[in-house]
């Protein structure tokens, strides 16, 4: 599991990593996409996860969720908006939100209270691409893709995720530490 944020000297939050770009091939390998992911995080973390119905959204925070040993079965907060998964490990609570249905920006959400939830949490937002980036300088973007394979031998099945660092919070990060 990551640290909490430290300062991070002048200028730095102009030099973010690039971009990883990782292929998936299935839904455990998706969990474990969301284990290493759970590694680089710490309390105060924004994801964003972003992607098309039934790309693996849930599936890659269910792995976050046994990253970062929390309780309960982390599944689609979809009818719920917001789930809070507490820390079984002493380590930040997951509060997993699904803005799908959710039309306003941070407007509409500030009835969740997540900007109270987000310094000891990790807090991820199915959908909240437009909605929530104001909740934090610094967040990590996770935009998930289906493939579709153009051979007969082609994995229909796979999906590529690209995860991206924004703000000061991501300067010194390594994202490349995801690609396996």
């Amino acid at each position: 599991m990551g640290t909490p944020h430290e300062p991070y000297p002048a200028g730095t939050q102009d030099r973010l990593p690039p971009a990883v770009r990782i292929t998936v091939r299935t839904a455990e390998r998706m969990r474990d996409l969301g284990r290493r992911l759970a590694a680089l995080l710490a309390p105060g973390d924004l994801v964003l996860l972003n992607g098309e119905l039934g790309a693996g959204k849930t599936t890659l925070t269910r792995g976050l969720g046994e990253g970062l040993g929390v309780r309960g079965a982390v599944t689609s907060p979809t009818f719920v908006i917001a789930r809070v998964h507490p820390s079984l490990t002493g380590g930040p609570a997951l509060v997993h939100v699904d803005a799908y249905r959710l039309g306003g920006g941070l407007d509409e959400m500030e009835d969740l209270d997540l900007d109270v939830s987000l310094p000891e949490s990790v807090v991820v937002v199915e959908w909240g691409e437009g909605k929530v980036e104001e909740l934090s300088e610094a967040r990590l973007q996770v935009v998930i893709e289906r493939t579709v394979g153009s051979t007969p031998d082609a994995d229909d099945d796979a999906r590529v995720v690209t995860v991206s660092g924004v703000g000061p919070r991501w300067a010194a990060t390594d994202l490349a530490a995801l690609e396996v």
